[in-house]
């Protein structure tokens, strides 16, 4: 039983840095543009639905 849990927790901290690391800023803030850094909002925002809807379904998965 722990076993389970320790390796659920590793597999879905690696699903969070790996949507992480695909989303994240490809340039430093000051060297992008207005569009670029609105973008990059854009991205972040989706990325933080993606992993609630991540961990909705992981709950749902438990069950």
């Amino acid at each position: 039983m722990i076993g389970r849990r320790l390796m659920r927790q590793m597999i879905n901290k690696g699903v969070d840095a790996g949507i992480d690391k695909t989303l994240g800023a490809k340039k430093d803030k000051r060297d992008m543009s207005r569009s670029e850094r609105e973008q990059l909002q854009a991205s972040k925002t989706n990325s933080k639905r993606a992993k609630k809807g991540l961990r909705v379904l992981r709950k749902i998965g438990r069950f």
